[in-house]
């Protein structure tokens, strides 16, 4: 895997780096769990979430699509608390992280897995998901309005009532209501007489309430209205907007069926779609209808165009095209210039944005490219337009594409990069002494400088190394190996010449 920092970000030079370890989140934990920010790799985060929020289930299957929701609805939301200094909370309101009780099992259960998303249109979906959703789930549009997705859309799940469960009630006192909507901050009448649902969504939950009293109406939203009174008098109580209430006894009653918001994946129909020989995908797809399971991303329009080494891979075949024409250009002029073969069948990857750019590769924002192996992924065409940038990082990027396709196993990381910061633009590698090259810093990817730093140092480090063996020498070691003098030194420093 190498990646490739704007020109424009960093100076004169592009970065290449190898692979680093996947995302990690900052969650600050709950205070019973000390309270405190912590680091946690990804996988290590989804084996505490489904700790958390789904250790009860019986099925393998329905853990491993609550794993995949789980990571999912991390990546969608990752930073939802930055402003804060922190990733995620370790609450609901992201989701339950549970260090203490993360087992073997669940472990297992992440890294069966590991790395996998859901994905919609190219982008990662918003994976909500629910206690029970009593047999029919809801729209999301109607439990988030800016959140409304084709693929979570309301719809019966028969699964979630098998086996069936009775309907839950509960009841409260008037003064209990309208003490906990004013410690909510809702507007309530001083004493509440009556309550009735006003308005409903199209899953039959109810959607707007209106509060009777004192002469007077108010409206409220349900969701709302549940939310204080969980807050005040526990969350057991009026478990879901799934129900019908009246008054009896100076008392209101409230009748329903279902736990939680019901959007999304229905934890409980999960499990028993699981227990009744489904696999984690069908699951998930029984409740993202239209997501794809994987990798990186998915439900792209790819097009493809091809030329004598290229691939181009497109979205935009119209906009995209002349990057075809420009990497065969560069291709045959670096193969000449470097002595290098270009690999048939390269492929270039344009993405349509620079979100489903990110999405795909999992890199930062500086980073203008990603290749692994004979595949470029880049950045929208229009991005490298505005810096200037697009023959330079072709340039770059299929000069380690000839680099690694040649490369021997256990090549350092510096000699790799350097040689093909050397090839690149060998008149100016040799300007400057050489320096021990920082390998730390090549494969890091949170500081930009320190990236630009360590390239230029590896660059350094390989033209001294021409500068003393010959060009053609030190090219040859990309199949051969280093040297003796060089693997066994306890130091990468290049010997230099005497001036």
């Amino acid at each position: 895997m190498i990646r490739a920092l704007f020109a424009l970000l960093i100076g004169a030079a592009l970065y290449a780096a190898p692979p680093v370890a996947g995302p990690v989140f900052k969650v600050r934990l709950t205070q019973g769990d000390g309270g405190s920010t912590i680091t946690l790799p990804l996988e290590k985060y989804v084996a505490a979430v489904l700790a958390g929020e789904s250790s009860v289930f019986r099925s393998e299957e329905g853990l491993k699509a609550m794993a995949v929701a789980a990571r999912t609805y991390a990546v969608r939301l990752h930073g939802r608390h930055s402003a804060e200094g922190f990733d995620l909370c370790g609450t609901t309101h992201c989701q339950r992280v549970d260090l203490r009780s993360v087992t073997p099992r669940l472990e297992s259960i992440a890294e069966e897995t590991a790395g996998e998303l859901l994905w919609f249109e190219g982008k990662p979906a918003f994976a909500c998901y629910t206690r029970d959703c009593g047999g029919k789930t809801e729209d999301a549009g109607s439990v988030w309005p800016d959140l409304s997705a084709p693929y979570l859309k309301s719809q019966d799940d028969p699964y979630c009532r098998r086996p069936a469960l009775p309907d839950w009630q509960w009841t409260a006192s008037p003064p209990e209501v309208a003490a906990a909507l004013r410690q909510s901050g809702l507007r309530a009448p001083p004493r509440v007489e009556r309550i009735a649902i006003s308005q409903r969504t199209d899953s039959g939950r109810a959607r707007t309430l209106a509060l009777y009293g004192s002469g007077e109406s108010i409206a409220v939203s349900a969701s709302s209205f549940r939310f204080a009174l969980g807050r005040s008098l526990g969350w057991n109580t009026l478990r879901s907007d799934r129900y019908e209430v009246s008054s009896a006894d100076r008392r209101f009653a409230f009748y329903g069926s279902g736990a939680g918001h019901g959007a999304g994946l229905c934890q409980r129909g999960a499990d028993q779609l699981g227990s009744e020989g489904h696999s984690y995908r069908e699951i998930l797809a029984f409740y993202y209808r239209g997501t794809l399971v994987g990798l990186t991303g998915r439900g792209l329009n790819w097009v493809r165009l091809g030329g004598e080494s290229i691939v181009l891979m497109t979205t935009q075949p119209d906009q995209d095209r002349t990057v075809l024409a420009q990497a065969e250009r560069l291709g045959r002029s670096l193969a000449r210039q470097a002595s290098l073969p270009l690999p048939r069948n390269v492929e270039i990857r344009v993405y349509p944005d620079v979100e489903t750019f990110r999405n795909a590769t999992s890199e930062p924002g500086w980073v203008a490219a990603h290749t692994t192996g004979l595949r470029i992924h880049l950045q929208p065409v229009t991005v490298f337009a505005s810096r200037g940038a697009l023959e330079q990082t072709l340039r770059h990027e299929l000069l380690h594409v000839m680099v690694e396709s040649g490369a021997t196993s256990g090549l350092p990381v510096w000699f790799r990069e350097g040689l093909v910061g050397f090839l690149e633009r060998p008149e100016q590698a040799a300007r400057a002494p050489a320096r021990n090259p920082d390998d730390t810093g090549l494969r890091q990817t949170a500081d930009a400088g320190r990236a630009r730093h360590a390239y230029r140092d590896a660059t350094r480090q390989v033209a001294a190394l021409v500068d003393r063996y010959g060009e053609s020498a030190v090219l040859t070691w990309l199949r051969s190996g280093l040297p003796p003098e060089l693997r066994n030194s306890s130091s990468s420093q290049a010997p230099t010449k005497s001036r």
